[in-house]
Order: C-alpha cells, then structure tokens, then sequence
C-alpha cells in the first residue's frame, strides 16, 4: 500500500531539470525578490541567492577547481558554506561538508577517501586538521576567517579566494553526484554516500508534502548543513516557493525564542531535542510563536500529544536516510503515534529476512527500500565498490533497520540491526571507536555497542579487557579518545571486564552485551561529572 500525499508546487518538474541548478534559475524567475535565505545578518532573495552562487561557482573555477573535483568544507553554519555547496553544484563540481566534531582518523579517512583537492574550514578548526596528517591529493586549504600565524605544517593555507566573474551553469545531469556525505557504518570506516542531483529535487518535494509547506512560510533550522537534514530543507524552501533560515546550534532555553525571532512556521527536530524541550520548565515561550509542524523523527510516542498540547507544534515522523530519501511518512494532521507513516508513491518498501525473503505484515524482519523516480536514492559509497553491492544488493537497499509492518500498511521502527549506534541525530561506527580504544597501551580487547538513551536513540558503551596485570581508570580510556574522536562517538559507559563474551567461532557476541546493558557497576561519565572537550 502507497499513500500520496498531495502536490508540491514543482511536482511533475521534467526529469532533465532535476538539477539544483535549474530549480535555482527557475525559482529565481519565479519569486525573485522574495526571501529564500536568511543566516545570521546575511539576507538573500531568490535572484540574490542565484547570482551569488554564479559567483561562487565562477571562484571554484578561478581557483582550478573542475567538474568532478571534490571540495571539502568543514565550517559551522555560515553563509560561505551553503554558497559552497551550491557553488559546486552549479560548476558541477562535487561538494564534501565535512562534521566539525570529527578528529584524527576519522577526520583523515574522510579527506584521503574523498580525495578532496581543497578544504574551506573554520580557522578555529586547523589546529584539527594538523593533528589529522596531511592526505596526499590535498593542494590546498582555505582558512575562512583569516589565515593565523601559526598554520599545521604541510599545509598552504590561504585566504578564500574571491572577486571572480560569474559563470553560466554547468549542464549537469540529475544523476551526477551533488555531494559525498559520510555516514558511519557498523564494521569499517565511514562511507561517502555519493547523493544525486535528483535526490535533492525529491526530497524537498516529499518532505514538502508531509509537513504541508506552503508558499511564503518560513522554514527554521539549527541543524548543521554537513547533514542531510539541513541541507534537505533548503531544497523544501526552494521548491516551495519558501524561506529558509540557519539559527545557531541547538539550545533548549532559546529554541523557541530563536524560532520566535525567525518568524518560523515549519522546523526541524530529532527525537532527544524533543525530550531535552519537554524537561525544560514551562515558561511564556512555549506558545510564543508560530511553529505549527516540525518534522522529528525518532520522537517518543508518549510526547507526541503531550508536546502538541504545550507547544502547539506538531510533530511529524517519517523516514528516510542518506542513502534513500523520504520513503515512508505521514502528513501532518494525519499521523499515527508510534508509526513511522506508510510507503509514499514514487518507492517501494519491504521487511525480509535474511534470505532478502518476504516476512508477512505482523512479523519483524529487515527494511529494504527501492525507488522508481530516477536517480531519487543515492548512486553508491564513494570508492567503496564492494559495500555498494553489499548495502543494494538484489536491486534493493539494504537499510540495517528492524521493522514491523502492520495490515493496515503502516511501518513501525522496533531496533537497529548488528552493530549500528544513533546518538542525537548522530551515525557512530562501533569498529571506529573500537579501533581507537584498542591504541590505549592497557587494552587488550573491547567491544563497543549501543545501550538505551533515557532521551530516545543510543549511548555509546565499551566493555574493556585490560592487558594482563594491568589497571586502566575509565577516565584514562576518555581523556585517550577525546583527541581521537567526535565527542559524539565516545563512549559514555564503560565496563572493565575479565573477558568478552565469544561465538564458537570467536566473534564477539554483542548481541549478550546489548541484553546485559548498563550495571550498577557500569561506569557512567555524566553521572562521574567528566566534561568532554569539543
């Protein structure tokens, strides 16, 4: 069973003009000096919004940069990042927004992977890359605000460029790569997701359509554009006729004013924003503003009425990853609690087992998706031939995720798959963590596995085998991981114990670890007071 949705106003766009930019020479000519983008004090209209990434496409080219080459951003939100994104896209170039929170090898997997030619990045933030070793097809890095006395040795690190003529846009087609976008897998590094044109184009229709966004609304973000989420909204904007406004990072005492202050009618949450605002106490913000839906996926069920009766918000679920697009969803008004919606027309969905055979409605088994629009999932992992086979194999995607499907079509989400951990909106690769722990001098194995958030999604824990003879303080194994990962990804349990539970064939069983969870004797570094670094 499909469920349509209603009409986005671009729905039904040729498939040739499914091209971030030709939908910006299109909505330019339609809505030219309406607002489409507004960060921070800089405000832009359509035909601004246009004609600056003309510009910006004109520097990359100025600058040597050609179709097909990567270019790698690592900036918080800001206007130059966003220009930069799109820049490449209109030159045809391949765009690569990098996590600001990333460090060491995982900052150093996603550079030499990518093969990015140039990096745009925070001053701030260089430190970070000197401490990442220098990949070897990086030229060159520009320092966005200013290049410090001091720079990481290795590097030429340069102010952007800027001052260049504009160009006329590249003719790319909506299967050539717009972005790479790195999501953590389970058993190995990260993988670059190669996103399409097109991909875009159908997100901004679908995601338009469930949260009902109409001409003229504003459309409030502070999620940062090195996800899709954010970037995805951007397209909602675009295609609707809308605008588009990047609030600072996330703060639960000032969200609802910040949205207040963009005049937002549609927002954007992941499930632990929704229970970090619901702990915070009630004051005159709450309704002090006009946000009438806000998509948020992973959302309790048990906050869903509750929050639309504070806040006068209501809270959309849906799903979607970077690899697919919004596949399954409901409409805002229409949803039911504790689904995730049904398949929207367009994509096909099934729940297999792990044969990839069908499981009837009732039994829970693995969500595999497929699309029929082209070019609406992603094409592939960058220069990961074999784990594109692996992730699509038998002409569907395989999404890693425990589903349900019910008689009456809709999907409900019941648990991840393997070894897949999600903390507040952030994909974390156990093998990652684990690598890293296994460098700490007293570890002699370890395994790393998701446990229960009381804010929805996961925690990060680590059951530690010490070397023989040898003690290690759980505070050690932090302050060991802080310069070696996201602080996202390190672990916030840890467990030193005698030995890891063993298959026969001796793989790690961490299906037993997950069971056996968080102890009395489990250390817990919220609970010890341990502030990371960021």
């Amino acid at each position: 069973m499909t469920v349509e949705l209603g009409s986005a106003p671009l729905r039904g766009l040729a498939v040739e003009r499914q091209t971030l930019p030709a939908l910006l020479e299109l909505q330019a000519a339609a809505w030219g000096e309406a607002p489409l983008l507004r960060i921070g004090a800089t405000e832009r209209t359509y035909t601004d919004v246009r004609d600056v990434v003309a510009r910006t496409a004109g520097t990359l080219a100025a600058a040597g940069i050609r179709r097909g080459d990567r270019v790698a951003m690592m900036c918080e939100n800001r206007p130059e990042l966003l220009e930069l994104i799109l820049g490449c896209a209109w030159l045809g170039a391949i765009a690569v927004p990098v996590n600001t929170a990333l460090r060491g090898v995982q900052l150093r997997h996603v550079l030499e992977n990518s093969g990015a030619r140039t990096i745009a990045i925070d001053s701030a933030l260089l430190d970070v890359l000197g401490h990442a070793g220098r990949p070897e097809a990086l030229e060159e890095v520009w320092a966005l605000d200013g290049v410090p006395e001091r720079v990481p040795a290795g590097y030429r690190v340069v102010p952007p460029p800027d001052g260049a003529e504009p160009v006329p846009a590249a003719s790319v087609g909506p299967g050539d790569t717009l972005a790479i976008l790195y999501t953590s897998g389970t058993t190995g590094p990260s993988k670059g997701v190669c996103c399409p044109h097109a991909q875009f184009y159908w997100w901004g229709m679908h995601v338009s359509e469930w949260l009902q966004i109409r001409r003229g609304d504003v459309l409030y973000t502070c999620l940062p554009l090195f996800h899709t989420n954010a970037l995805n909204a951007f397209t909602q904007a675009l295609v609707s006729g809308a605008s588009y406004v990047i609030g600072p990072r996330f703060s639960a005492s000032r969200f609802w004013s910040r949205a207040a202050e963009a005049g937002a009618d549609v927002s954007y949450l992941l499930g632990a924003m929704v229970n970090i605002l619901w702990a915070q106490p009630p004051s005159e913000a709450d309704r002090a503003h006009n946000v009438r839906v806000a998509l948020a996926p992973a959302t309790p069920p048990r906050l869903i009425e509750p929050f639309r009766e504070r806040f006068g918000t209501d809270l959309v679920e849906g799903y979607g990853s970077t690899e697919t697009n919004a596949a399954i969803g409901q409409r805002s008004g229409s949803s039911q609690i504790g689904r995730m919606g049904r398949v929207i027309d367009g994509f096909e969905a099934l729940v297999v087992d792990e044969h990839d055979r069908p499981r009837p409605d009732g039994e829970a088994g693995e969500l595999v998706l497929r699309h029929r629009e082209p070019y609406a999932f992603a094409t592939g992992y960058w220069r990961m031939p074999e784990k594109t086979v692996e992730a699509w194999r038998n002409l569907w995607f395989h999404t890693g995720d425990r589903v349900v499907r019910d008689s009456d079509g809709s999907f409900r989400f019941i648990d991840r798959l393997k070894d897949a951990i999600r903390r507040r909106g952030e994909n974390i690769s156990s093998f990652e963590v684990e690598q890293v722990l296994m460098e700490h001098r007293a570890v002699a194995a370890v395994a790393v596995f998701a446990v229960p958030s009381e804010l929805s999604e996961d925690e990060v824990m680590a059951a530690v085998v010490a070397e023989e003879g040898v003690s290690v303080e759980p505070v050690e194994l932090i302050r060991h991981c802080e310069p070696r990962l996201a602080y996202f990804a390190i672990p916030r349990f840890l467990e030193i114990v005698d030995e890891l539970p063993l298959t026969e064939n001796g793989k790690i069983r961490k299906a037993a670890l997950r069971e056996r969870g968080v102890k009395a004797t489990t250390w817990d570094r919220e609970a010890a007071g341990y502030e990371l670094s960021r």
